[in-house]
């Protein structure tokens, strides 16, 4: 389905906790976080009943996002329901790597068929420092068993003030070791006027952009940067969708009612 730029809207990128175990010093503040009420976030049956809705106006891929969604218990389940939808082409996860170690394979021969794994140092004190809380090592064995598992794998590294071209290069290195891609991923605030970033493969041109995103108490938003939310109407799924997709701006200015960690980047 078009936007009202003849943009092709192909792809969903579904939040399911706004709930992490990481504290990433440009994604969440380390205390007094204010989380949804349990009561608020969207069941799986529910977020199946979309994708099924949203493959008949168009949307063939799909990435489940957080928060972290590895510490929403029976996330597998929920892959399995997704990955049994006709129409579904590309069915993703992006995660901080943490939890993947013990869950590659179950979410791999659920249907799961790659991970976006976080990863914006090799350093094992600077990780703890950005991350605040955690350790690299879960990362690098998560990495690990994606890989054996046959998930398509991409690193995330978000590019930072500090970040030098020999983090930069050792990282490429290890991703061509473990047979993954390096995405870099430039640092920027929702609360900040959107900008075209260069120097870094995202965000994407806003010419581009070419999807929507469904956070976890079931609003969509049309913009990463643009307070526009469109609330899920279970009577009428195709609607909200069409609604969230022609609300869609060419160019967005600034997000302040949500954070990257709600909305899931």
């Amino acid at each position: 389905m078009q936007d009202s730029y003849g943009r092709e809207i192909c792809y969903l990128r579904i939040s399911v906790t706004d709930r992490c175990n990481l504290r990433c010093r440009y994604c969440m503040p380390e205390e007094g976080v204010p989380f949804l009420p349990h009561e608020e976030i969207l069941r799986y049956e529910e977020i199946a009943e979309i994708v099924k809705v949203a493959t008949t106006l168009g949307f063939t891929k799909i990435r489940l996002t957080g928060g972290e969604p590895l510490v929403r218990k029976g996330l597998v389940h929920l892959v399995e329901m997704l990955a049994c939808i006709d129409g579904v082409k590309t069915l993703a996860m992006t995660t901080n790597g943490t939890l993947l170690a013990e869950n590659a394979q179950t979410l791999a021969d659920a249907g799961l068929q790659s991970v976006n794994v976080s990863l914006d140092t090799l350093d094992p004190d600077r990780y703890a420092f950005i991350t605040r809380r955690g350790d690299i090592r879960q990362v690098q064995e998560g990495i690990r068993a994606a890989r054996d598992a046959g998930l398509s794998i991409k690193l995330n590294t978000v590019v930072q003030k500090d970040t030098t071209p020999q983090e930069l290069a050792a990282l490429r290195a290890y991703a061509d070791s473990m047979g993954a891609a390096l995405q870099t991923i430039a640092q920027y605030s929702l609360a900040d006027r959107k900008a075209d970033f260069s120097g870094c493969d995202r965000p994407p041109p806003c010419s581009s952009c070419n999807r929507l995103r469904l956070l976890a108490n079931g609003v969509l938003r049309s913009c990463l940067h643009s307070d526009v939310d469109t609330k899920m109407d279970f009577g009428d799924i195709a609607g909200s969708l069409r609604k969230a997709i022609e609300a869609k701006p060419f160019h967005g200015d600034v997000s302040s009612t949500v954070s990257v960690g709600q909305i899931g980047g």
